[in-house]
């Protein structure tokens, strides 16, 4: 814990003393390649009004009504040339993971068309394409982290002009050791029949199919607090699983100031054998108001967010969302007035996130969040149980 507050502080330091210039740092020209330095910082403080759960208690953790730590120390470097290429290295010192490594070549000047090999985001999901430094909320909704699936190893190719998107992904493990694997691949077009004039509406469809790798599974979310030990959602471990296919459903509407953005996520598990078939869903809508007036932008079928207007002054944002995950495949049987389940009961777990983020300048961000969760699970012996806690979140942040 003395660990945690001592990187915590030291993050909150270097937001304050940080100089207020945007850009990326520039490193020198080798080999015909522009190199350049970006970082991101990110700290949260989580603070948990539990209903029945323990949110913090699990072993090893303090038990505490509430937990601060870093999040996030990414740490990128990225190669503009030579010619049509374009590289990146990035290395998250927090968790000690690899995040984008990978090398592009853009065919033509279009840069929706490429070809792509290393480490990624797969082509799934448009809240997890979006930058995490841009995020709307502090915690990404609950399908995003149950269902959605992100950077792994792999080839993709991509085409598409200024209102319209394909990309496909064959992809395995992860780069860092001891981590998520499993080959499959992906898939995610878009198209917006409206981009003009600061108005864009978005739809979009993806899928992906994995291996499930060791034949087991685990599908959970933790209760829109990252810092959250406990999980109201979770499947547990299922054995005896052959793939993992998700479905993806998006639209986004863009105007001025405004953002509605919605998302939708089927996972259908074959099993080894037809008994351990299951089927999972969710979905959330969320809006989102900068305040001070700014508007949004869009590219290669993901939403972006610009700088501050007036950089002393700040930009403003207001946001709400309602999410939803549902991982109960199966019914209760009564036997003697004991209950007992049949197929798979993850539970149900559903929320609302009120946000506001402040961008200060050019290089801080500061997040406030207020969720409130229900939730619903079947116990052995006992049957379902409500469980309705309560969070609130907030995060600094420094990023160049």
């Amino acid at each position: 814990m003395l660990q945690k507050r001592t990187l915590l502080s030291l993050a909150l330091a270097s937001a304050f003393v940080a100089p207020a210039a945007h850009a990326e740092i520039a490193f020198d020209v080798i080999g015909g390649s522009e190199i350049s330095f970006e970082g991101l910082l990110q700290a949260d403080g989580n603070w948990f009004n539990n209903h029945i759960a323990d949110l913090n208690g699990t072993a090893g953790i303090n038990g505490k009504d509430s937990e601060f730590d870093l999040r996030r120390a990414e740490l990128v470097f990225k190669g503009k040339g030579p010619g049509a290429f374009n590289w990146v290295v990035g290395y998250d010192a927090k968790s000690k993971k690899w995040l984008d490594v990978n090398a592009k070549y853009t065919v033509g000047a279009n840069s929706n068309n490429f070809i792509q090999v290393g480490q990624y985001k797969q082509p799934h999901s448009l809240e997890e394409l979006i930058s995490t430094k841009n995020n709307d909320f502090i915690a990404k909704a609950s399908i995003t982290n149950a269902m959605g699936i992100s950077r792994r190893l792999g080839i993709a190719a991509g085409m598409g002009d200024t209102n319209w998107s394909v990309v496909g992904s064959l992809f395995g493990k992860e780069l860092t050791r001891n981590t998520t694997a499993g080959n499959g691949f992906g898939l995610r077009g878009t198209f917006a029949p409206i981009n003009a004039d600061g108005t864009v509406l978005h739809l979009g469809l993806s899928y992906i199919d994995r291996d499930a790798y060791g034949d087991s599974i685990r599908i959970r979310a933790r209760p829109l607090a990252d810092l959250a030990t406990v999980y109201l959602a979770d499947t547990g471990a299922i054995n005896g699983v052959d793939r993992a296919k998700t479905t993806g459903l998006e639209g986004l509407f863009i105007t001025g100031p405004f953002k509605v953005q919605a998302e939708y996520m089927m996972t259908k598990v074959k099993g080894i054998t037809s008994a351990r078939d299951f089927d999972t869903k969710g979905a959330y809508i969320s809006g989102l108001w900068n305040v001070t007036g700014e508007g949004f932008g869009y590219k290669g079928g993901v939403p972006t967010t610009g700088l501050p207007d007036n950089p002393g002054k700040g930009m403003l944002q207001l946001g709400l969302r309602y999410d939803m995950l549902n991982l109960n495949d199966g019914n209760i049987v009564v036997t003697n007035n004991v209950p007992t389940a049949v197929g798979i009961l993850g539970g149900e777990q559903k929320g609302w996130t009120l946000g506001a983020n402040y961008y200060w300048r050019s290089n801080f961000k500061f997040s406030l969040n207020y969720n409130k969760i229900t939730s619903s699970k079947f116990k052995a012996r006992v049957g379902e149980v409500d469980d309705n806690p309560s969070t609130v979140t907030a995060r600094a942040q420094i990023y160049w």
